[in-house]
C-alpha cells in the first residue's frame, strides 16, 4: 500500500481490545457490569474516542473518496456502506449510556446492548480493513491522506489521553515502532507525562474491587 495505515490500524486494534474488556464486564452477573461501566473511566474514553473518529471519516475521508469516484457508482455504494455502518453503531453509546444510568432495569438491558455494539462494531471494522482501505488507497492522493489525519487530530485535540489509550496493551516493540515515528517531543511527553498519568486512571480496576466485596 502507498499510504500509510499505521494509525488508522493502531486505533482499529485499540477499539477491538476495549469491545473484549467491555465484553468481559458486562458478562457478570446483576447489577455489577453497570456499577463498574459507570464509575471506571474506561468506557469514558471509548465514547469519546469511536465518534472521533467515525466523525472524522465523515467529515474528512469520505467526502474526497466520493468526489475522485463521482463516475463510480459500485464503489460509492461502498461509501454508502460505510456511512450507514457509523449510523447504526453511533447511536449505540447513548443506548449503553441511558442504561448506566437506569439503576432500576438498565443492567437488563446492558449487557445485550454491549453485545450488540460488539457485533456491529467489529463488522465494520472488518468491512473497512477487507474493502475500504483498499479502496482508499487506491483513490486518496497522500495530500488527502494527511487532512484526514489531521483533521482526526483536531477532533482529538489537546486529550492527552489519547495515545496512551491507542497504545495501551500493546507489546513494547509495537508500540515502538508506532512512537519511533512521532516528532522528539510527543514522544518524551508520551514519556514522561501521558502514559504516567494514563496508567494512573481507573479503566475498570472497579471490577476487581466489586467483586471482593
Amino acid at each position: 500500500m502507498a499510504l500509510d495505515f499505521t494509525m488508522m490500524n493502531a486505533m482499529h486494534d485499540a477499539l477491538r481490545r476495549e469491545l473484549e474488556r467491555l465484553a468481559r464486564v458486562a458478562a457478570r452477573a446483576g447489577d455489577e457490569p453497570r456499577r463498574v461501566l459507570a464509575a471506571g473511566a474506561g468506557w469514558s474514553l471509548f465514547k469519546r474516542f469511536l465518534p472521533v473518529h467515525h466523525t472524522a471519516e465523515d467529515e474528512a475521508l469520505w467526502p474526497p473518496m466520493r468526489a475522485a469516484l463521482a463516475a463510480r457508482p459500485d464503489d460509492l455504494l461502498l461509501l454508502d456502506a460505510m456511512e450507514a455502518e457509523h449510523a447504526a453503531i453511533d447511536p449505540l453509546l447513548g443506548a449503553v449510556d441511558a442504561a448506566l444510568a437506569d439503576r432500576d432495569h438498565g443492567a437488563e438491558r446492558l449487557a445485550g446492548l454491549i453485545d450488540e455494539l460488539a457485533t456491529g462494531l467489529r463488522g465494520h471494522l472488518r468491512h473497512e480493513e477487507a474493502d475500504g482501505l483498499a479502496l482508499v488507497d487506491a483513490v486518496l492522493t497522500a495530500e488527502q491522506w494527511a487532512g484526514f489525519g489531521a483533521a482526526h487530530r483536531h477532533r482529538i485535540g489537546h486529550d492527552t489521553t489519547y495515545l496512551p489509550w491507542v497504545l495501551d496493551g500493546r507489546a513494547d516493540e509495537a508500540a515502538a515502532s508506532i512512537l519511533d515515528g512521532m516528532p522528539d517531543e510527543i514522544r518524551a511527553a508520551y514519556r514522561d507525562d501521558w502514559r504516567p498519568a494514563f496508567d494512573r486512571l481507573d479503566l475498570y480496576a472497579q471490577e476487581r474491587s466489586l467483586t471482593t466485596e
